[in-house]
């Protein structure tokens, strides 16, 4: 029979680290200065650093808003108005300051949820 504490040593903790200020804030930086193309990029980044079911949910949600913003943007004619105009703001703020906040702030919000 296998002993307990030795199983339970060896399973994943599952509570990874997200980078430290500067690294958060040189992150950040990304989808700010590539306006949004690259929005996914903070949040894949702290998927993979901590692991958890909802970072990988936020990760995927900012992936879709930045593949829907490329697909906005090259299918929506230059001189836009209505819904589309206001669908390609929403996807490029999401995509960009919401991805740049998101980054900002998710060690906060694993704090507090500790």
């Amino acid at each position: 029979m296998k002993d307990p504490v030795a199983v339970e040593s060896v399973a994943p903790s599952g509570g990874g680290s997200v980078p430290g200020l500067l690294p958060r804030v040189l992150l950040a930086a990304v989808p700010v200065l590539s306006l949004g193309v690259l929005g996914a990029v903070p949040s894949l980044v702290i998927a993979w650093r901590r692991g958890t079911r909802a970072d990988w949910v936020t990760a995927l949600a900012f992936g879709f808003a930045m593949v829907g913003w490329w697909f906005q943007a090259a299918l929506t004619p230059v001189d836009t108005e209505g819904w589309q105009a206001g669908l390609d703001f929403l996807l490029l703020a999401v995509s960009t300051a919401g991805a740049a906040v998101h980054c900002l702030t998710v060690k906060q919000q694993a704090a507090e949820s500790r």
